[in-house]
Parts: C-alpha cells; structure tokens; sequence
C-alpha cells in the first residue's frame, strides 16, 4: 500500500472523528449561543456534566423574555458548565479578566459572551457591559463570592458588587447553591473526580429587596450552606 494512500485513509479517519465529535455536540445542545462553536461547546458540556458528574436532568427555571441576575456560590473551576446543564438560556458569567485572558480559553470566555472584569482597576465597562445583558433580556451570572470558596478560603461574606448591579439595572437576582462537588477549592482535580451533584435554588430577590440592610448577611450565609433561607 502506497504512503499516499495511507495519508488518505488516516485523514478520513481523522475527518470522521471529528465529525462524529461535532456531531455529539450538536445532538446535546440545549442553548443557542448565537456562535456555532459555542454550541457545540454546550453540548459537551451538557453530557459531560449530566454524567460523569451525575446532574442529571434537573432545571434551573428561567425567565422567558425578562433579564436576570444569576447568584451561585463557587467551589470549584466547573461551577459555570454545571449552571450551564442546568439551564436553557445562554449565560452571560462576569468573570476575572485574569481568567478571560488566558491563552487557549479566550476564544471560549468570548464566543460564550462573557464579561471580563478588571478587580485590580475601573469596574464600570464590565458594569455597562452587564447593564446592557439585562437590557437585552439575558442571563448575567455572577459568583458573588468573589472566588472560589473551600475550607481555606470560605469567604464568608459575599462581594457588594451584585447588589449595584440589581439596584442599577432593576433586575431581579435569582440564588442557586451547587451542591455534591467532590473536589471542592479546586480548579483541575474537580474536573477529574466524579460528584454527584444537586442544586438549591431560593426565591426570586427583587431589586428593592437587595436594598435591605440584612440582605447581604443573610444571602452570605445561605451561600455557604450556614442557613436554609434567606431572610430579607
């Protein structure tokens, strides 16, 4: 057998193992991103998290045609692609501009829409950014925490940042508590270690009620499991 004919049976296997990898991305898609890379993406994600981290089929319901302000706590690096499985709305997730930067994932955090954030600097172009999300009628996550929480680092009290956000835009903010990840406060190990995860979801928190003078105590402890409720 020829070399040039060996160089094409590999490259049409190396095409059709490719095709067959869009091909399962496409099938799982649950959202569209409005980029196709970014959809595929998504159903990646989707079967990854729905069985190798045991999610399952569980929903975070949604508004259909309102924006909103998503607030999860953070335990580990796939805290995002898990809200992501849970939901059936592209997310827009305000994330560090040091994690937005990073070689090999910018073209990701891009094409999903995200919203860098310089924490060292000015904060309002990642705000107006947000601000315009909601307008728009879209998802803006946030990790009010401020980073990821562990034993080490258990971030009691989370940022102020997500009650401007909703008192600037109007926006109602929704809580959800990840549950059940095996790795917690870790950004590769979780990716390997199989969880088994759950998810609790709180009330809808008006703009108005963000303004209460117990209400940032409260979500904080709800975030860290310290409280069953949050109390407004």
């Amino acid at each position: 057998m020829s070399s040039f004919i060996v160089l094409i049976i590999s490259l049409s296997g190396t095409a059709a193992i490719v095709s067959g990898i869009i091909a399962i991305g496409i099938r799982y898609n649950g959202a569209n991103w409005g980029h196709p890379g970014a959809n595929v993406l998504d159903g990646w994600v989707r079967l990854y998290c729905k069985n190798f981290h045991r999610q399952g089929d569980f929903e975070i319901k949604l508004p259909t045609e309102k924006g909103l302000i998503l607030a999860a706590n953070h335990v580990s690096s796939i805290d995002p692609f898990l809200l992501i499985t849970a939901t059936n709305k592209p997310i827009r997730f305000m994330i560090a501009k040091e994690e937005y930067e990073k070689p090999f994932l910018k073209w990701m955090f891009k094409a999903a829409g995200c919203i860098p954030v310089d924490r060292g600097g000015r904060v309002e172009g990642a705000f107006r950014r947000a601000l315009r999300a909601i307008e728009a009628g879209e998802v803006v996550a946030v990790f009010p925490q401020g980073g990821i929480h562990s034993e080490s680092t258990p971030r009691p009290r989370i940022k102020p940042g997500i009650i401007k956000l909703s008192h600037l835009s109007g926006c109602d903010i929704l809580p959800v508590r990840i549950n059940g990840v095996s790795a917690i406060g870790t950004m590769i190990r979780c990716l390997m270690v199989r969880s088994r995860i759950t998810f609790d979801v709180g009330s809808v928190i008006s703009s108005e009620q963000t303004q209460s003078k117990r209400f940032r105590t409260s979500i904080s402890d709800w975030m860290i499991g310290k409280t069953d409720d949050i109390l407004i």
